[in-house]
């Protein structure tokens, strides 16, 4: 009963997880580092340069979509011109006066 144990892992305050004043010193450096002054200039520039280029890359796939889609349209409505039985049912006027 008044055993006190030895020797195994220690769950005390003082385990690496708590906030010790050693830790706070080097955390207040930290906060003022941002990851763009971590990061040397060219590399920020790279970085810079290369989200630029992914950019144009999708404004120019999505302007080829668009203008594939476009003549998609395009061609679909020219068969459908030529179509006598869609022109014939599309149309506004009622056939049956004429007969």
């Amino acid at each position: 009963m008044g055993k006190k144990k030895t020797g195994g892992p220690s769950y005390g305050s003082n385990n690496g997880f708590g906030s010790g004043s050693a830790k706070g010193a080097s955390s207040d450096k930290e906060k003022g580092l941002t990851l763009k002054d971590a990061l040397g200039a060219d590399v920020v520039a790279k970085l810079k340069a290369q989200a630029d280029a992914l950019k144009a890359q999708e404004a120019q796939a999505r302007e080829r979509e668009r203008l594939e889609a476009e003549e998609r349209r395009k061609q679909e409505q020219k068969r459908l011109d030529n179509d006598f039985e869609h022109l014939l049912n599309n149309s506004g006027m009622d056939w049956k006066k004429f007969k």
